[in-house]
């Protein structure tokens, strides 16, 4: 491989392995609606709901004053600096890079999902980058199972949002860990029709006729991790899993950067270790709390 000494960010365009693996791995990435940033805050405008009247001909109209807010979105810096020696890069067989960069790919889509999802301390733009929907969400829309998942429970927690303001079939997003797939297979619906069934060549898995979008992310965690509920790096399934349901339109991702990458030999200059950094900038908060209904698998 021919020596490398990058002077600029180069970024991950559509149909790139680290892409396709971000896209892949994380259910935000997937589903939230996104949102381009010129800078590192952005504010996004939420009105509340609007009421109609019945007016006689003739009649005057009444004034409906909704209320008019925003929410704000701060971009953080999710990154990785790998050293390489400059061996590994003329002698392997493999590409190095792209190895690494693949990995650091699956590593961030859990982080960032973990964030948004499951992170259950209070933002601080650190270890907890975001306010996540499992923070968010008002006690009423959280369903424990103190056991094993049952038919009831998935769909109680269905329930919880079908019937409120901010469902719409058209919007639904799903989001499980995927400790819950072999529940779901076990599970069948009064008629004895499964309520899972998983996607064949593409096409996405459903539950209860939704798609349902799989992320190691969902999982309760007092701080956002890329190996939530696991050790040595390895995502498991230690902490409490969980199955969130809702209207995606709710979920605001911030786009700032990335993912990215930079190969530079300068930080090695008296080596012949070049420095692999990759980032991508991301922010995200949730729309209206409300919109989400959750359902954690808790110990009996």
């Amino acid at each position: 491989m021919a020596r490398v000494n990058a002077d600029a960010w180069v970024p991950e365009e559509y149909g790139s392995e680290v892409l396709t693996r971000v896209m892949r791995n994380s259910a935000i990435e997937a589903t939230a609606r996104r949102y381009a940033m010129q800078s590192d805050v952005i504010n996004v405008p939420r009105i509340g709901a609007a009421t109609t009247q019945v007016t006689a001909k003739g009649g005057a109209y009444v004034d409906d004053n909704p209320t008019l807010d925003e929410v704000t979105l701060t971009a953080r810096k999710f990154t990785n600096a790998i050293t390489i020696a400059e061996e590994d890069l003329e002698d392997a067989l493999a590409n190095i890079v792209s190895a690494h960069q693949a990995e650091w790919a699956v590593s961030y889509a859990t982080h960032l999902d973990n964030a948004a999802l499951g992170a259950t301390g209070a933002e601080n733009g650190g270890t907890v980058p975001f306010t996540s929907v499992y923070k968010s969400a008002p006690a009423g829309n959280k369903i424990a199972t103190a056991g094993a998942v049952t038919y009831s429970d998935l769909s109680d927690v269905f329930g919880l949002v079908e019937a409120g303001a901010y469902w719409n079939d058209a919007d639904a997003v799903v989001i499980a860990h995927p400790k819950f797939k072999s529940v779901f297979r076990g599970i069948l619906d009064t008629n004895n029709r499964p309520i899972f069934v998983e996607g064949l060549n593409g096409t996405p898995s459903t539950l209860f006729g939704y798609a349902v979008n799989f992320s190691y992310g969902a999982i309760v965690s007092a701080t956002a991790s890329s190996a939530p509920g696991g050790a040595g790096g390895v995502a498991g399934t230690a902490g409490n899993p969980l199955l969130v349901v809702g209207n995606r339109q709710h979920l605001l991702l911030g786009v700032r950067n990335g993912p990215e990458s930079v190969l530079s030999y300068e930080v090695g200059a008296r080596t012949d270790e070049p420095l692999l950094k990759m980032r991508a900038r991301r922010a995200f908060a949730v729309g209206r709390a409300e919109a989400f209904g959750i359902l954690e698998v808790t110990t009996a």
